[in-house]
């Protein structure tokens, strides 16, 4: 996205002095016409864009870890000293300025140029990589293939009829009509023929062949590969009662799941969400913006109570009624018709549009034809290789070990996905990277911004810091004394020191 031309603090072509900056601290200011960050790490000082390339946040905001700086709302990494998005979200640099020190001032001057893509040996590189999936991870494998500098064929094939598009926003900001569609896609078609990445959309792969290195489409075209990234991702659990196949009854994981039910809110009244996850929440959330009528049916007592505790899940439950959405708690929906939805306990809710949002299952079919280990999952090492030699996998259909818990985990969220593609790439390329990040994902719902970082799927002791009805908390996922989780909501810097603290600590194990 573009960066915003937000012109606040002093204008670094005329100066700054040098005891401005302490060692670790920075600075925005700003210099011909354009926003800048200035830091300083030891004796070196560094000049680069202020603004995010992901979402626009104010880079400022967020920290430094040793040479690099962190984004403050969904934890992007860039260089202080290329520019370089090192980790997603964001996937394109932000701009490096040349610094000048004398007299005790710093002063900032013209742009650097931009760094082309590093040479790859093209002598140790395959031929032929193939990607099987057109999501998170698979789009962001096939750029950072590129920006590695592997100039031979690549392909990415994709059952979607869309370019790769930003998810998350989906449920968010597109729903709800902040954001426009022309936001919702990654990348033009234009970027993958620049950098020759062959993209297959509306193809369904049948088969892998991994003895003959054949990926085999459902057309009876095929596509050889030397090396393969299987990044299927998932699909949303159908819920089996009556009524279940209507047409005004969704599901939301695609683009045009989306287009679909904004098309059906439009001639709506009453909407019901069957289940409380992250999806059916945000969801819920979106639509009653739009002046809708929302119920959300779910079997549970307290909404998100078993991933963000009972705190946040009666917090979040009281603010989405505060905003106009109606619950119906411990109860499910039996049957559906065109007018209503009949309850368990044989209420009825009038309901014109009906979304379903009861959790995802891993795409791993294909995998499990071609004898790839599997284990609620696609097994992989820890450098997202699996048990065939020269395959890959990596987002969620990916179960890796996770040196923070010491367990194998499946992880169904956007930033971990791109960030596994990235790291999937560079071993594909022989760089024998372990995949040790610390997952990440954050949820926007109303007023209401929270940021979660590790994975406790169990806990045995839950401690909150700070005011949930303020914004200003964080609450801490422990297990046998360690902490495993960290879900913050008003405290972006307190986030990124706990991500920090995680990855060290996993870097121990």
């Amino acid at each position: 996205m573009a960066e915003k031309k937000d012109l606040t603090g002093p204008d670094l072509a005329r100066g700054i002095p040098l005891t401005a900056l302490t060692d670790g601290s920075m600075l925005q200011g700003h210099a011909k016409g354009e926003p800048i960050l200035v830091a300083r790490r030891g004796g070196d000082y560094f000049a680069i864009g202020a603004v995010c390339t992901h979402y626009g946040a104010p880079l400022v905001e967020g920290i430094i870890v040793d040479d690099t700086v962190r984004c403050p709302w969904h934890h992007a990494c860039f260089s202080l000293r290329t520019g370089e998005a090192l980790r997603a979200p964001a996937l394109d640099p932000v701009t490096c300025w040349k610094v000048e020190t004398r007299d005790g001032k710093l002063f900032v001057r013209d742009k650097e140029p931009q760094k082309k893509p590093r040479a790859a040996d093209s002598a140790r590189m395959p031929d032929r990589i193939v990607i099987v999936g057109g999501g998170a991870a698979g789009n962001a494998a096939a750029e950072m293939l590129r920006r590695e500098g592997y100039s031979a064929r690549l392909t990415m094939i994709s059952a979607d009829q869309s370019v790769p598009y930003d998810r998350p926003a989906l449920s968010k900001e597109f729903l709800s009509g902040s954001a426009t569609g022309k936001m919702v896609p990654l990348r033009s078609k234009d970027f993958y023929k620049k950098h020759k990445i062959e993209l297959l959309l509306k193809t369904r792969v049948e088969a892998i062949d991994p003895r003959n290195k054949v990926v085999l489409l459902a057309d009876g075209k095929q596509r050889k590969f030397d090396v393969l990234l299987l990044a299927t991702g998932a699909e949303p659990v159908k819920l089996k009662i009556p009524g279940a196949d209507l047409p005004h009854v969704c599901y939301l994981r695609s683009r045009s799941d989306c287009r679909s039910i904004l098309a059906k809110a439009s001639k709506a009244k009453h909407v019901v969400l069957i289940g409380a996850s992250f999806i059916a929440m945000e969801v819920a959330s979106s639509l009653v913006q739009r002046k809708l009528k929302v119920h959300v049916v779910a079997p549970e007592a307290v909404p998100m109570e078993r991933v963000l505790g009972p705190q946040v899940g009666s917090y979040l439950h009281r603010l989405h009624e505060r905003k106009g959405v109606a619950y119906h708690l411990q109860q499910s929906v039996v049957a559906i018709d065109e007018r209503k939805v009949t309850l368990q306990d044989g209420h009825t809710v009038s309901a014109d549009l009906v979304v379903i949002g009861i959790g995802v299952k891993p795409l791993i079919e294909l995998a499990e034809r071609a004898g790839i280990q599997t284990d609620r999952g696609v097994s992989v090492n820890e450098h997202l290789e699996t048990s065939v030699p020269g395959i890959f996998a990596a987002g969620d259909i990916a179960r890796w070990p996770d040196p923070l818990t010491g367990d194998n985990i499946r992880v169904e969220h956007w930033v971990v996905a791109e960030r596994q593609g990235q790291t999937a790439a560079r071993n594909i390329l022989g760089r024998r990277e372990r995949f040790d990040a610390v997952p990440f994902f954050w949820t926007s719902q109303f007023d209401l911004t929270l940021n979660y970082i590790g994975h406790a799927e169990k806990w045995d002791k839950l401690d909150l810091e700070g005011s949930i009805e303020d914004h200003d908390c964080k609450l801490s996922f422990q297990r046998a004394g360690k902490t495993l989780a960290v879900a913050t909501i008003g405290r972006d810097r307190e986030s990124l020191k706990n991500e920090v603290a995680m990855e060290r600590f996993g870097r121990r194990v």
